[in-house]
């Protein structure tokens, strides 16, 4: 018996007790020249091991085939291998081995992307991010690959399962999370919500790419910038300051990178119709280059819904052609379609009386009386508590921290004799 088969002997016989296990995961990390030297053999190993029972070893040596170049065939055959695994795998063993779980799913989508089936990927990454997490509130290395796989099969809806879980743990020993992935989860999150149109979820995302703690300006911060200006330009009509909490090589050099973006922003306050589709002409290279072209003819219909909304606050009753003339609109039925829309969407209460092609804006007919508002409230309202619960267990957490007490205590050295920089008893409200 090889060395091969003496490791494949003891991932068999040390799979069942989590002590077993852990000696186990010792033994393997000390085995990855001898996987990689065997390469050839690891298809035959690996079919001596249940995927289930055990996930370590399988976990280990599926990593290790997939680890040098890899045919068509070969490609197929490690998409549907690595799948089944991810889909079946013991959620105690392979959190063990984080690097390695991280690494099958990367080389995952790298396999789906090079056969051009992102979409095969989708499934088995869902499963792998909700096997590595110890709950629901902790970001995966993974979130980032599962959301460009949606991308780029166009599953934005297949997203949210993932997408929509409030994340309030960040713990790189648990799940090997690089910042690079932390970014690329928030840049992927704000296009899909872009292409869910829900613009105001995306600036989240864009906003959170941009703040993040970082020592130099990267491609991914510039790349959500120039989606965060486009967005809020569509959303509000306007791009709001930076964050106090900006990191401050952000707030030196990212405007110059996109300073292109920037002045389509300062036109668009003049409300210039005109001045802002020349301005995306004179920019076309950057914005399609940047593959944002379709965002920024949005930003001109945004400009169109916001002139006709400003109408609404002056006037009770305006005709169709009155309403083209101002807005910079084609002609009367141009100024149709767009109220139409708009009244579709309800971004504003209008009736148009078609005999004498006149509009007449209206006021807001929601009571807020029904039973689905009611039930809306109370959503919201539960999840504002539980979120305040959950800051308020978190700085109870930090006011504890021996790290943050240090640097406190650095910055700020004299304290009245009787301050008690560490709390010796902490009340909650049960």
């Amino acid at each position: 018996m090889d060395a091969l088969d003496q490791l494949v002997a003891q991932v068999q016989a040390l799979s069942g007790s989590e002590q077993d296990v852990a000696h186990l995961s010792s033994l393997l990390k000390q085995a990855d020249e001898l996987l990689r030297t065997h390469a050839l053999r690891l298809p035959f190993s690996l079919s001596s091991l249940h995927p289930t029972k055990h996930s370590l070893g399988y976990l280990y040596l599926l990593e290790a085939q997939s680890s040098g170049t890899l045919t068509r065939e070969q490609s197929d055959s490690f998409l549907a291998l690595a799948s089944s695994f991810l889909t079946v795998c013991a959620p105690e063993q392979i959190r063990l081995a984080p690097d390695k779980f991280n690494s099958v799913c990367r080389r995952l989508r790298d396999q789906a992307m090079h056969l051009h089936e992102p979409m095969r990927a989708i499934l088995p990454l869902q499963c792998a991010i909700r096997k590595l997490q110890p709950s629901s509130e902790y970001l995966t290395a993974i979130h980032a690959d599962y959301l460009q796989m949606c991308l780029l099969s166009k599953c934005y809806k297949a997203s949210l399962s993932i997408l929509e879980d409030d994340i309030f743990e960040i713990d790189q020993k648990k799940t090997s999370l690089v910042p690079r992935d932390f970014l690329l989860y928030c840049y992927y999150g704000g296009m899909i919500y872009i292409g869910l149109k829900k613009f105001s979820k995306a600036l989240e995302f864009f906003q959170h790419a941009i703040t993040a703690p970082t020592t130099a300006l990267n491609a991914i911060t510039i790349a959500a910038f120039g989606k965060y200006v486009l967005v809020s330009l569509i959303q509000n009509g306007q791009v709001p300051p930076f964050p106090k909490y900006t990191p401050a090589v952000v707030l030196r050099n990212l405007k110059s990178c996109v300073q292109d973006y920037l002045d389509l922003a300062n036109l668009y306050a003049s409300r210039n119709i005109a001045e802002v589709k020349r301005c995306i002409t004179q920019h076309e290279e950057v914005f399609k280059n940047d593959n944002n072209l379709g965002l920024a003819k949005q930003v001109i219909a945004s400009l169109y819904k916001r002139n006709i909304q400003r109408l609404t606050q002056t006037y009770l009753t305006l005709s169709l052609q009155d309403i083209a003339n101002t807005v910079q609109l084609d002609d009367e039925k141009d100024a149709e379609l767009h109220i139409l829309q708009m009244i579709k969407d309800g971004d504003i209460f209008a009736a148009i009386n078609q005999k004498d092609g006149m509009v007449s804006f209206q006021e807001d007919p929601e009571q807020y009386n029904t039973c689905d508002m009611t039930q809306r409230l109370n959503n919201e309202i539960h999840h504002i508590v539980c979120l305040a619960k959950k800051l308020t267990w978190v700085d109870e957490q930090v006011s504890c921290d021996h790290a943050y007490l240090s640097k406190i205590g650095r910055d700020r050295p004299r304290y009245d004799e009787d301050f008690d920089l560490v709390p010796q008893k902490i009340y909650t409200n049960i």
